[in-house]
């Protein structure tokens, strides 16, 4: 990089941070006015409130709003540059469009990477404390999915079924376990009053317990027991599923856990599975915004920077709004759950690509 791109480099930098934090302040005085009943109504203090929800939400704020941050940036410094002729200098001067986006495609590529790593691995840790107040103080009722009669597959020819599922205390009752043979006929079968998770030894406690095996004659045979421990390929989260898990979850875990859900026989991934692969799709708006921002700040307009602002954050809306608009496909089913979360992206890079394409070189 010349010392030019390096000081555009800089100045990118610099405006991105500064509007990542005025963004944070934003949200946050948003969602406060708005939560702020049902935060206090439910038993929440301001102290927990501000001193640990917030602080833990601040990285989900930082993964939302950096492509929005970096895009405000890009708009105001390339819009600055061209008001004050610089760009045009340049330009008469031999330089081309393309040269000059070198350090905003750096910074695009950096940002991108960070936010990659950012959202795969860090966003993570702070949601499950931000998933577990949102549960608890602003969403208690549409949580959780499939508590009741909840059945899942452990293993090729065994079927765990429960009537209703506790996810306060891991307890499952009125649990069933059925194992058929290679003929598809009941073989054993297990039925118990509730089942409990031991987190030590990561084992399934069953109380009141009957056994039953079935010979290929007709004959059954019964056996009763009080308690006995048992080894399931299913864990307490597979049981009772939230709408953000996966929001808490690294990519390795998360990758982890929806393959379990898949050999569980799960239903209604959907909502997961876009959760999924947005972790992979979201960090590029990054650099497909500096990709558009470039070439409609470089052009003079009347009104000057108020102009490029409003150019600038509407198309930031239709961004997230079809963003907004795909998802609910992906959770339906409608479009796969990878398309729905790449198709808003893949459509603004082509948009990216067409306005570079007809922006003076």
């Amino acid at each position: 990089m010349t010392r030019f791109e390096r000081h555009i480099a800089a100045r990118l930098i610099k405006g991105f941070v500064l509007f990542v934090g005025a963004l944070i302040v934003f949200f946050i005085v948003l969602h406060w006015v708005e939560y702020s009943d049902d935060f206090l109504d439910r038993g929440a203090t301001v102290r927990e409130v501000f001193l640990v929800y917030y602080p833990n939400y601040i990285p989900e704020i930082v993964r939302l709003t950096s492509p929005l941050a970096l895009f405000l940036s890009c708009i105001y410094h390339t819009g600055k540059l061209a008001q004050e002729l610089q760009l045009t200098a340049l330009q008469t001067s031999g330089v081309s469009l393309y040269r000059l986006m070198v350090p905003y495609v750096s910074v695009g590529l950096l940002v991108t990477v960070l936010m990659f790593g950012f959202n795969g691995w860090v966003v993570p840790k702070a949601n499950e404390t931000v998933v577990e107040y949102d549960n608890e103080y602003l969403h208690p009722n549409s949580s959780t999915v499939d508590v009741s009669e909840v059945h899942r597959q452990n293993g090729p020819n065994t079927i765990v079924s429960v009537g209703y599922y506790d996810r306060r205390d891991d307890t499952g009752h009125r649990v069933s376990i059925q194992r058929f043979n290679e003929s598809n006929h009941l073989a054993y079968r297990v039925d118990a009053e509730r089942m409990i998770w031991a987190d030590s030894t990561e084992t399934w406690t069953l109380h009141s317990v009957t056994r039953r095996w079935f010979d290929p004659s007709g004959m059954v045979r019964e056996q009763d027991t009080t308690r006995t421990d048992t080894t399931l390929q299913i864990y307490p989260r597979d049981f009772a599923r939230t709408q953000r898990d996966v929001e808490a979850m690294t990519i390795p875990v998360a990758s982890d856990y929806l393959d379990a859900l898949r050999r569980s026989g799960a239903g209604h991934l959907g909502r997961p599975l876009v959760a999924y692969y947005s972790k992979y799709a979201y960090p590029f708006a990054n650099l497909i915004v500096v990709l558009i921002g470039v070439p409609l700040a470089a052009v003079r307009r009347r009104g000057g920077q108020a102009t490029r602002f409003a150019i600038g954050l509407f198309t930031a809306f239709v961004y997230l709004a079809l963003q907004k608009l795909a998802e609910p496909f992906g959770y339906a089913g409608a479009l796969p759950p990878a398309v729905a979360a790449w198709l808003p992206h893949v459509a603004f890079a082509v948009i990216a690509l067409v306005v570079l394409w007809r922006t003076r070189k």
